[in-house]
């Protein structure tokens, strides 16, 4: 996504922008949809950094692999988030910001300090999730804003949201988590053996493991079962499918929810570098259940 964007929605000028971070892995047509700003986060690979999205995904993975060392993630500076706050505010009256986890990044606490600058202007929430677990809360946001909310409501929607959203993520290793400390309490030995896939989930704000998987196709109906759960009976919501050099798992899932479900939106996407860095390959299942 490269530099900060805004694009209001059909053009029009509304009471509320939003803003979130690169580590949502919205699409540019979601964005341009929306009218979402992105600001990036900073990705590092051998000594080269450059903002969140300027590489594809097989471009990163090939970088990766060939790399001395795992790629790094940082915040955006204070800086970027004031410059998206300040082109926000020529159209709108106030900002909503809605980031990463506050616990997973420092993203959120550069979101605040900028919003300092603008008295009463800006509101920051923190997702307590992140890629599609955040971009389901930011659409959330979105929509609430075109539909003329104040602030106030917005924030408001995105919390109702922030506590109904589900996330499962299935890494075909722990390898990456590992070496970043992404995730705790976990032994490297379970993600190494022999043919283990490995679901995760936001909880409280930090990635916790679910379950252990041995096989990929029973890691996949493992996933559709923990989101039948998480529907309670339910059919109808707004699904994402997120992957990392995965595109044949993508797509199963994708006809899974289908069959399964009554998708009001139903988002496919590949998971950006800044989450990819920490993940590896594998998929990822988002679900916000209708009101």
């Amino acid at each position: 996504m490269g530099e900060p964007s805004q694009s209001i929605l059909h053009g029009a000028d509304k009471t509320v922008a939003i803003v979130t971070d690169s580590t949502a892995d919205l699409t540019p047509d979601v964005c341009e949809r929306f009218g979402i700003t992105v600001v990036p986060l900073t990705l590092t690979i051998d000594g080269e950094s450059m903002p969140d999205g300027t590489l594809s995904q097989p471009e990163f993975f090939a970088r990766m692999n060939a790399a001395s060392a795992l790629p790094t993630t940082s915040q955006p500076a204070v800086g970027a988030f004031v410059e998206a706050y300040e082109s926000a505010l020529q159209t709108a009256t106030h900002v909503v910001c809605v980031n990463i986890s506050s616990k997973l990044s420092g993203t959120f606490s550069s979101a605040l300090r900028a919003a300092e600058e603008f008295v009463d202007k800006v509101h920051v929430v923190d997702s307590l999730n992140l890629s599609w677990g955040l971009g389901l809360q930011v659409v959330e946001a979105a929509k609430a804003a075109t539909e003329g909310l104040d602030a106030n409501a917005v924030v408001r929607r995105v919390e109702r949201a922030r506590d109904r959203v589900h996330m499962l993520v299935g890494l075909d290793s722990l390898d990456n988590m590992v070496k970043g400390g992404r995730i705790s309490r976990v032994a490297g030995a379970v993600g190494g053996a022999l043919n283990v896939r490995i679901t995760i989930t936001p909880k409280n704000g930090l990635l916790t493991v679910v379950k252990p998987v041995r096989g990929a196709k029973k890691a996949l109906d493992y996933t559709i079962r923990w989101l039948e759960d998480r529907m309670q009976g339910s059919t109808r919501g707004a699904f994402c499918v997120m992957h990392a050099m995965a595109e044949d798992r993508a797509d199963w899932l994708k006809q899974a929810i289908l069959e399964r479900f009554e998708p009001t939106e139903l988002y496919c996407v590949e998971t950006g570098t800044a989450i990819a860095t920490h993940t590896g390959t594998g998929w990822g299942v988002a679900v916000l259940p209708e009101e």
